[in-house]
């Protein structure tokens, strides 16, 4: 497939972006901003997410929704072989929209073995690759058809100060937080606003807040902002760390990032 490693490749796509990797690395928990969905080429790994705990082997599609908190292990030390499409949401939104208007929707099984879909989503990749948008079009509409269900999942109430409060941390990931003023201003004891955002989030506050962040970062590095300057724009303390949450969760360092622009 590719010298071991993960690597962007072009996308003649707005709002796509592509992956192709060969790694043994074990991914933490982690989040996308973004719809995810690829197909394993060789080897395997399993993966827990509030879809529960899966495996994927060599000819299985993968998904992940925008948020989703996951993770990622290879079976062995040999790893796994697999290309990404990462789709902005708009854009698949849109194309759900096309399909039943009106309707919300999400990736309902976290692995998919359909020899069907496997085909499509193969279409999908070589288009995307291949600076063809007329084809691409069609194959992202033909894919989100098969693949993107209407949501009949009944959501948990939520408290209101805990929403203000992860929206406060999307809004302004850079921002100095601390469990008891998020607590305090949610109106809750800080046990109970760490149980709270924590079922709403999937993820502790702090874990949370360090998911905006490399979020933030990875979008200004896209956009041209220097290293130091999208670290610091993005709470971190340093350089160094910004690299490190990078590679924990994209397989990429930042330099890697700026260079594939």
């Amino acid at each position: 497939m590719q010298a071991r490693g993960f690597k962007l490749i072009p996308s003649h796509v707005d709002g796509v972006e592509v992956v192709v990797a060969d790694s043994a690395l074990a991914f933490g928990r982690h989040t996308h901003d973004e719809f995810g969905i690829g197909l394993i080429e060789r080897g395997a790994q399993k993966s827990a997410s509030g879809r529960g705990v899966v495996e994927a082997g060599a000819g299985d599609l993968i998904t992940v929704n925008p948020g989703e908190v996951h993770d990622g292990t290879p079976f062995d030390a040999s790893g796994r072989c697999w290309r990404m499409l990462y789709v902005d949401p708009a854009r698949l939104l849109d194309a759900a929209a096309d399909i039943a208007p009106g309707s919300s929707f999400e990736f309902k099984a976290p692995v998919i073995r359909d020899a069907l879909m496997t085909a499509r989503f193969r279409a999908l990749f070589d288009a995307v690759t291949t600076d063809d948008a007329l084809h691409s079009d069609a194959e992202l509409l033909t894919l989100t058809a098969r693949l993107l269900k209407p949501s009949s999942v009944e959501r948990p109430a939520v408290s209101a100060g805990v929403t203000a409060s992860r929206e406060r941390i999307d809004d302004d990931p850079a921002a100095v937080l601390t469990l008891s003023g998020l607590a305090t201003d949610a109106a809750m004891s800080r046990y109970q606003f760490l149980r709270a955002f924590t079922r709403l989030t999937g993820l502790p506050p702090h874990a949370y807040l360090l998911q905006r962040r490399v979020q933030r970062a990875r979008r200004l590095v896209r956009q041209g902002l220097s290293l130091a300057e999208a670290a610091a724009a993005s709470g971190f303390a340093d350089q160094s760390h910004m690299t490190r949450c990078f590679v924990r969760n994209f397989g990429l360092t930042p330099g890697a990032l700026a260079r594939s622009r």
